[in-house]
């Protein structure tokens, strides 16, 4: 007989690994197809394309998808502490996400960001866009590259957690 406890676990798993891959769906999106598009603008329409998604992006629904996921597999890591393959599934998760995701959107984009959204841009010449973005640019990418990738690895991995969830291994 199934308890309701396990139901629970299952459930917070389940919703732990959604919510990963909605972040990596989200985080792949920006690399593949966003970022890509915007970098064709000119450097004045690129920095106000970026400054106005960053804005937009940040809202209740993300800060949930973003935070969302580590929370969660900690809870899991706890409920599933007697299982060991799910365990050390569950702690591989944590510690990605936590350096790949967390902290380098902390420490890298988000001052990154900051940066770009102090700026006026309507007293920007030409030159000044130039700077500026060359400054934010490569560097954002780079480190999303790494959110993109720690969030995907964070998700397949938690698929496995998904899959040895119910052996006792």
């Amino acid at each position: 007989m199934v308890s309701f406890n396990s139901h629970i676990q299952t459930i917070i798993l389940c919703v732990a690994t959604l919510l990963t891959g909605l972040l990596a769906g989200v985080f792949f999106t920006w690399a593949n197809a966003v970022t890509t598009g915007i970098g064709r603008l000119n450097d004045t329409n690129y920095l106000r394309a970026f400054q106005e998604m960053n804005r937009t992006i940040l809202n209740p629904l993300f800060y949930i998808i973003f935070a969302g996921p580590l929370v969660l597999s900690f809870i899991a890591a706890f409920f599933y502490r007697d299982r060991p393959i799910v365990l050390w599934i569950l702690i591989a998760v944590i510690a990605i996400y936590f350096i790949g995701v967390f902290l380098i959107t902390i420490s890298g984009n988000i001052p990154l960001n900051e940066m770009l959204d102090k700026t006026n841009l309507e007293d920007f010449d030409l030159n000044n866009a130039k700077n500026l973005r060359d400054k934010f640019e490569a560097k954002w990418n780079s480190l999303h590259l790494i959110r993109t990738i720690a969030s995907l690895t964070s998700f397949l991995l938690l698929i496995l957690a998904c899959l040895f969830k119910d052996n006792n291994i």
